[in-house]
């Protein structure tokens, strides 16, 4: 379910009577929603929630265990489905902001994972939750964790899968903002707000820059920061950026 607030697409994964669990017709609806977002000029950012009263819990166990009575190549093709929803949000060109209500469990922790920033509200609560029935994770957060957190500590989220709070992963520097309960939504768009009036080709740079720079090595990472920079000073946002400044006005960014 999508709905525009100004120049944010909000995108809800709508099933809340079993908590948002992931389908693949969400990750589909989710992949589609994102690709007609990325050429919509009007579309700066995008807000990822639940509807309800969470954010999501992951993987339909029911479905699960339905999928054992087929055939492990059905459940291939399912996450398959689901990591490319995952991929589609990380290589995005615009931010993706999650507001977390409630629970993120399981796949639903991953996926705000893959977004750029996390509001979460007071009384969230973030679990792996795959070990709690003999699963391993999926949804890319076993890297994403990997790539932030020491080893010992992303084991034990992986194996005790106890919940974790906001304030817990502020400190990891997993989650951007706490707010009240309630709130994460609200919180999200002011943010949104915010990224919605700066230069779109240069968020999409920064944005691009830091997904590539764990695998450059430094001499390969300036190389794309000197042709991000030049590309970007040459735009006529480069131009207005420096225009602005002069003139002592806020930038009209395009």
């Amino acid at each position: 379910m999508t709905e525009r607030h100004d120049a944010t697409l909000v995108l809800t994964l709508s099933d809340p009577a079993t908590r948002n669990t992931l389908s693949p017709q969400a990750s589909a609806a989710g992949i589609e929603a994102l690709s007609v977002a990325e050429s919509a000029a009007d579309v700066r950012c995008v807000v990822l929630r639940g509807d309800g009263a969470h954010f999501c819990s992951g993987g339909n166990l029911q479905r699960l265990a339905h999928t054992r009575t087929i055939g492990p190549d059905e459940q291939r093709q399912s996450i398959e489905r689901f990591h490319g929803f995952i991929e589609a949000l990380r290589t995005f060109p615009k931010p993706v902001i999650a507001a977390v209500e409630g629970y993120a469990a399981g796949g639903g922790f991953s996926l705000a994972l893959a977004c750029d920033l996390i509001v979460a509200a007071e009384d969230a609560k973030f679990v792996m939750s795959y070990a709690k029935v003999g699963l391993s994770p999926d949804g890319g957060s076993s890297w994403h964790l990997a790539q932030q957190l020491p080893r010992a500590l992303v084991l034990q989220m992986l194996w005790l899968a106890d919940p974790l709070s906001p304030r817990q992963l502020l400190q990891f520097g997993l989650v951007n903002t706490v707010t009240d309960s309630g709130q994460a939504l609200v919180e999200a768009l002011r943010i949104a707000g915010r990224l919605a009036a700066m230069a779109p080709n240069a968020l999409a740079s920064a944005k691009e820059l830091v997904n590539g720079a764990s695998t450059r090595r430094l001499r390969e990472q300036l190389d794309c920061e000197r042709e991000h920079f030049v590309g970007n000073l040459f735009d006529a946002n480069g131009a207005e950026g420096l225009q602005a400044f002069f003139d002592k006005r806020k930038p009209d960014f395009r």
